[in-house]
């Protein structure tokens, strides 16, 4: 079931993307075409979901399969290093809500915390890789087509990731409940916790079972 549903995001990802680039028409008073972006922003956070799931091996049991697709949704998401990932997040089940957490910021400070995050993740490469990528889609879309529809959708998606899968539920004050995973969770709303961050918003769950995919999460309340 992983690989078929992490196929599935990849594949509608890839394909929305192209329809967007290629055939919907620029017309920033269209709702509907802002939906399409609404729609990519979402199946972008899936991106995500997709190769945090290959990261702790639940996408197949398979390793060469569950890392090709991590590496093909980390790649797709903004050209991330899957790699470079899988010793990060690690780092942050190991030290979650600590100094020693790489996705956790002392400052607390939403926009501080967000944009230190963002540069933790940023490499030179990725971003030679995105330049690339931009200026070949060029060939084929309008570069204002291609702001919103491929930059703005991973742009946004990386922002509310941040904000339902690290920031709520590793912030202060970490309170007994937390406890020993510095990590608070949703309460049971499985359409809210769906529609915000793929059940991620159970998040103590997730700490607490990390081999349990995120399709599965919601099983754990």
């Amino acid at each position: 079931m992983g690989i078929l549903i992490a196929t599935f995001i990849i594949l509608f990802w890839l394909g929305h993307c192209a329809y967007m680039l290629l055939l919907l028409e620029w017309n920033p008073l269209s709702i509907g075409m802002w939906l399409h972006v609404a729609v990519q922003i979402y199946v972008s956070v899936g991106l995500f979901i997709t190769a945090h799931d290959a990261m702790h091996g639940t996408v197949s049991a398979h390793k060469s399969v569950n890392n090709t697709l991590g590496w093909i949704a980390c790649f797709l998401f903004a050209g991330m290093s899957y790699k470079r990932l899988i010793k990060n997040h690690m780092a942050h089940h190991i030290y979650p809500g600590t100094d020693k957490d790489p996705d956790y910021d002392m400052s607390q400070h939403f926009v501080i915390w967000f944009l230190r995050f963002m540069i933790r993740y940023t490499t030179i490469p990725q971003l030679i890789v995105m330049g690339v990528l931009f200026n070949l889609l060029k060939f084929i879309a309008p570069e204002i087509k291609i702001w919103i529809f491929w930059v703005l959708p991973s742009m946004l998606g990386a922002l509310q990731l941040f904000t339902f899968g690290t920031y709520i539920p590793h912030r202060t004050p970490h309170t007994h409940e937390m406890e020993p995973h510095n990590a608070r969770t949703l309460k049971k709303n499985h359409l809210y916790a769906m529609l915000t961050c793929y059940f991620f918003g159970y998040h103590h769950e997730h700490h607490a079972s990390p081999r349990t995919p995120w399709w599965k999460l919601y099983s754990l309340k």
